[in-house]
């Protein structure tokens, strides 16, 4: 798809969460630099240590913000969907990260270029709040990832992952082969097979050919450890957009 097809079929920019909190002066005055772009399925937005160009605002689909180790190995280390913004190093004054970025669920988003990002976030004002908070949100759920993955058992880490790509999806499906599940919680795949068996025939989820439907979302939730709930509770706090 062609920057002019994906501008055409985009969705508003107002489906990002974080631009639909702005105050209208502040929107009016991003929108002629905003443009949409297509997320297509394991496009990688950025790389470790590349000079970030752009900031992406996700209005669909999933970004998957992984490292990867010099024996290859990976690990997901944060998710960001419709409710916020990828490349916060960019405004935070790193401009590059050691991390990377993968779209993980196809969709859209508008992206902004860098100085026009810096250039409005140090103005100050609710935009700057915004993205402060959002920041904030997104290290609460690095920290949590991290824990999680060192405390908790592969079941209740793939219960976490799973209820982390709903929050950020529109239906209850989520498009993943167990390989992948497997490097983005960086264990096992044979480890990933077993729990998905077992949440299988808890009658939680189906599983079939790279497609996860989620039956018992409630039921899911009591599956997971903590780490869920924590992240869940701290982001919704940090974002009550237009709440302060």
């Amino acid at each position: 798809m062609n920057a002019k097809h994906a501008a055409a079929a985009a969705r508003p920019a107002t489906d990002n969460r974080l631009l639909a909190a702005l105050p209208a002066a502040v929107l009016e005055r991003l929108l002629p630099h905003l443009e949409a772009v297509p997320l297509p399925l394991n496009l990688l937005l950025y790389e470790s240590g590349a000079r970030m160009t752009h900031v992406y605002f996700p209005t669909e689909g999933i970004v998957s913000l992984f490292y990867v180790m010099e024996n290859g190995a990976s690990g997901e280390i944060a998710v960001t969907g419709n409710e916020g913004v990828v490349g916060v190093s960019l405004f935070m004054g790193g401009e590059s990260t050691p991390s990377s970025a993968m779209v993980q669920s196809a969709g859209q988003a508008y992206r902004l270029e860098a100085e026009t990002m810096k250039r409005e976030f140090e103005r100050g004002g609710e935009l700057q709040h915004l993205m402060l908070r959002y920041t904030q949100a997104l290290i609460t759920q690095m920290a949590q990832t991290a824990v999680c993955n060192r405390h908790h058992t592969v079941e209740q880490q793939l219960c976490r992952w799973l209820l982390l790509s709903l929050d950020r999806l529109p239906s209850n499906q989520v498009h993943m082969t167990q390989e992948l599940i497997a490097s983005m919680l960086g264990v096992r795949r044979e480890g990933i097979t077993t729990a998905a068996h077992r949440l299988r025939d808890a009658k939680l989820i189906r599983y079939h050919r790279g497609e996860i439907t989620v039956l018992d979302r409630p039921g899911l939730e009591r599956c997971a450890c903590e780490c869920y709930a924590v992240v869940r509770r701290e982001t919704d706090r940090l974002l009550a957009y237009g709440g302060g």
